[in-house]
C-alpha cells in the first residue's frame, strides 16, 4: 500500500462530493484525509484527496471518477513537485507551571497562541504532517483536551496549473 494525493478539479455540484467518496468506499480504500473548497475558477472545487492504496486499483478508481459528468480534471500530485500543508487547532491544557514550557514549543514550531483561558490555550500550527505530527507529540504531555485537523491541501509546484490544462486563461 503506498500514499496518494489526488487533486480533481470539479464543478461545484450538489451530491459530487458523496459520489467521489463513494467510489473510494466501492473499492474498499480508506480516505486518509479529504478537503474541499473553491477554486480560481468560479463554479468550479478543488478536492484534495489522500487515499492508502496499491497502483492498480487507485488507476480503476480514476478512471470511474473521470467517467463522472461534473470530474472536470485529475492529477496525481507527486510529493517531490508540490507543496502539502496541513492546519491543526489544538487545544491543550496548561496551569501557571506549564503555560511557559507550552509556549516555548509554540515559537520553536512557528505556531501561534489564538485563544488563551487559565487553564488552556488554542494553538493553531500550519506546515507538512511531519512538522504537524511532531508538534503534536511535543504537546502531548501536556494533555491535548481536543484537535481540530484539516485535510491535507496541496498543489504543484512552479508556474503549471491544473486549470490552464482545461481553461486556456
Amino acid at each position: 500500500m503506498s500514499r496518494h494525493v489526488l487533486s480533481l478539479l470539479v464543478e461545484d455540484k450538489p451530491g459530487l462530493l458523496t459520489r467521489v467518496a463513494g467510489l473510494f468506499a466501492r473499492r474498499g480504500f480508506n480516505i486518509e484525509s479529504l478537503a474541499v473548497g473553491a477554486s480560481e475558477v468560479e463554479g468550479l472545487s478543488r478536492i484534495t484527496v489522500v487515499a492508502e492504496v496499491d497502483g492498480l486499483p487507485l488507476e480503476q478508481v480514476t478512471k470511474q471518477l473521470n467517467k463522472l459528468i461534473n470530474v472536470i480534471k485529475i492529477v496525481e500530485l507527486d510529493p517531490t513537485q508540490s507543496v502539502e500543508r496541513e492546519h491543526l487547532l489544538i487545544k491543550v491544557r496548561v496551569d501557571n507551571t506549564t503555560r511557559s514550557q507550552v509556549l516555548e514549543a509554540v515559537n520553536l514550531f512557528r505556531a501561534r497562541v489564538v485563544d488563551v483561558a487559565t487553564d488552556a490555550l488554542v494553538i493553531e500550527v500550519t506546515g507538512d504532517t511531519g512538522k504537524t505530527q511532531a508538534f503534536l507529540r511535543v504537546l502531548e504531555p501536556f494533555g491535548i483536551k481536543e484537535l481540530a485537523q484539516s485535510g491535507l491541501l496541496a498543489i504543484g509546484r512552479g508556474s503549471k496549473s491544473i486549470t490552464e490544462r482545461v481553461f486556456k486563461h
